[in-house]
């Protein structure tokens, strides 16, 4: 996949003087910058279940132009549906430091948090990687390649009172150069789970843990669907605890590593968008062929489908 990439951009190079190699390549990623509506301030997301009060630092994409940017500017497989995304402001999304937060929710009902003083990360980490193991092979079947959980980059940890979990996981990807970094954000609310995924490589992490305070902070459920808001009497529970929200929450009762797994096959990012029209050669190439290895993956934990 590399030498392929290299073949494309020495072609296109080949036609085009030298001079100007650079200029088709800068106009093509600030022209989809430009076609993006980044929004800032008071934002309610779809559904109007909760808002976002957004500081100068950060911009947020509606759901079609977070689709743009996952699919055409970071090289995902279309179809994530999102409620949108997170980016910061001061950081193009095309460079190696840009990064965002993929926003979705999960209306499975009130998740009782009664487990969360009583879980062994330890061991569920351990459970977490015996079960990605054993789905490599259909990732493969799929055209991806091999994925591995290192460890917890961040132990999960609950906020009680704010009714709020943190963790973040380390993965490794088979011919990657780096590690990846998904930082997750589970919101619990009366009917469901607010997610918030990070996406960032793993040199990000103490900065990413710094922005996601920030991100946490100003993401709340709107009232009527916060989580003191929950009537027994009326709402739905849903069927898993914390421990399940960190492991994939509707895995557990789908039968929990292979909808786990189906769900860590999809994301990858591309910074490759700016030669002209090698975003669209490529995003062909990709949707037929396997991701390069080396690029940042995207996991959702429980994806938006589920």
């Amino acid at each position: 996949m590399q030498r392929f990439l290299i073949a494309i951009l020495l072609c296109l190079s080949l036609g085009a003087a030298g001079a100007q190699d650079a200029a088709p390549a800068q106009r093509t990623a600030e022209q989809f910058l430009a076609s993006l509506s980044f929004q800032q301030g008071r934002i309610t997301l779809p559904g109007g279940i909760a808002t976002l009060d957004l500081p100068p630092a950060f911009r947020y994409l509606a759901p079609g132009d977070s689709a743009r940017l996952l699919e055409q500017g970071w090289g995902n497989p279309p179809g994530a549906g999102t409620l949108g995304m997170i980016v910061p402001a001061g950081v193009s999304p095309l460079s190696e430091q840009g990064w965002g937060v993929v926003i979705t929710y999960e209306k499975d009902g009130h998740v009782k948090d009664d487990d969360a003083d009583s879980i062994d990360y330890d061991e569920l980490l351990t459970e977490i990687k015996d079960g990605i193991a054993e789905g490599n092979k259909e990732r493969k079947e799929q055209g991806y390649p091999a994925m591995t959980l290192v460890g917890w980059a961040e132990k999960p940890h609950y906020d009680k009172g704010q009714h709020k979990l943190y963790w973040a996981k380390e993965l490794r990807t088979e011919g990657a150069q780096a590690n990846g970094l998904n930082y997750n954000i589970r919101v619990l609310g009366r009917e469901g789970v607010l997610v918030l995924n990070a996406v960032a490589s793993l040199s990000q992490l103490d900065q990413i843990r710094t922005e996601m305070q920030q991100v946490t902070a100003f993401t709340n459920f709107n009232a009527g669907h916060r989580y003191a808001d929950f009537n027994a009497s009326t709402d739905k529970v849903a069927e898993y605890g914390i421990a399940a929200l960190v492991a994939g929450g509707v895995a557990a009762k789908l039968g929990f590593f292979g909808k786990l797994l189906a769900l860590l096959v999809a994301f990858k990012k591309l910074i490759i968008l700016g030669v002209a029209a090698l975003a669209s050669v490529l995003w062909k190439f990709l949707r037929r062929e396997k991701p390069a290895p080396g690029l940042r993956k995207v996991d959702l934990s429980k994806g938006p489908e589920a």
